[in-house]
């Protein structure tokens, strides 16, 4: 009796053993990639951004595995050198960069076949996209400022952000929101400098007639997601472009889906182009703001190459680059 009671606890304790999630080789490859990438690439991409803490959340299918956290919560099980396993609570196919566990915040993400992103390469630059977020949140004055725009309407959950009622359908926002995407395609695509001016010139003018038609809370709010959402898929092209020379590790060249870093550079800022061609107010709502900001930074860069100098200074918009560049 007595031995088939250790036999018993024997057995039990092996099947908690196995039945424990265990993070993917290739999901570990990826990661650590991810790491080697941002500290080689991301002070070259915006000044001082190592600083930053950049926790990361992996959702599999069966398990959650943080890492780089500093204090991971009490339900979370070490499982390896700086990993941290719990069960899924979050949809595999998420993305998002919040402070799930409290200051820092922590990149939320699914496996790259679960993402938007589909292969290992896009699916590191959308983390150095999140980890931008990660920058952003790490201004002492952010949470207050954000709370001060008054576009939450009591809602403490952050989700204000997806779901504010924006008049993304109305005809005439949609007609014009149209005219100053093909407008700020143009000048982009402008080479000859005197050209480039007038068309920058015009640009400017007409932006301030699209804000002009919106509420002030409406234009605030549209404001912030160009200045926070737009603006991290700005860094996104930017990290591709920085990533152009990077040489990966053997494991991660190795991986199925690899895509090199100089090939993914090369179409990268050509993909937000071609998306921003296509982006339809009324249809994408806001959605928009990925393409369309990011391609007025490309503009500023033509402008005012040091606009980022006072991004965090801004008041989380970008008007006040396109005030001074008339």
């Amino acid at each position: 009796m007595r031995s088939y009671a250790i036999f018993l606890l024997l057995s039990t304790a092996a099947c908690a053993q196995v039945s424990t999630p265990l993070l993917s080789p290739a999901d570990a490859v990826r990661i650590r990639e991810f790491y080697r990438l941002a500290n080689q690439i991301q002070d070259k991409v915006w000044p001082n951004w190592s600083a930053t803490p950049a926790p990361l959340l992996l959702v599999t299918p069966e398990a959650e595995f943080l890492t780089h956290d500093p204090a991971p919560p009490r339900e979370f099980k070490k499982v390896g050198e700086d990993f941290y396993e719990r069960p899924r609570q979050f949809p595999i196919s998420l993305l998002a960069t919040f402070p799930a566990f409290g200051p820092p915040s922590v990149i939320v993400i699914g496996e790259p076949a679960n993402t938007e992103s589909k292969t290992s390469t896009p699916w590191l630059l959308t983390l150095m996209h999140e980890h931008f977020h990660q920058l952003q949140d790490a201004q002492p004055s952010l949470q207050q400022q954000t709370e001060n725009l008054g576009l939450s309407n009591g809602d403490t959950s952050g989700m204000w952000m997806l779901n504010y009622p924006f008049p993304y359908e109305k005809p005439e926002l949609v007609r014009t929101f149209s005219d100053l995407r093909d407008l700020l395609l143009r000048a982009l695509n402008e080479n000859d400098g005197r050209r480039f001016a007038k068309l920058a010139s015009q640009y400017v003018r007409e932006r301030k007639e699209f804000f002009a038609q919106l509420s002030s809370q409406d234009h605030k709010y549209f404001s912030f997601q160009l200045w926070k959402e737009g603006v991290a898929r700005y860094i996104q092209v930017k990290s591709a472009e920085a990533a152009a020379q990077y040489q990966p590790t053997a494991e991660y060249a190795a991986l199925p889906d690899f895509e090199s870093f100089a090939a993914y550079a090369a179409h990268a800022r050509k993909d937000t182009l071609d998306e921003l061609k296509q982006a339809d107010l009324a249809k994408w709502k806001r959605v928009v703001v990925y393409s369309f900001g990011a391609s007025e930074c490309f503009l500023l860069d033509r402008l005012n190459p040091k606009w980022k100098d006072r991004y965090f200074k801004s008041s989380l918009s970008t008007d006040s680059y396109f005030e001074s560049s008339n």
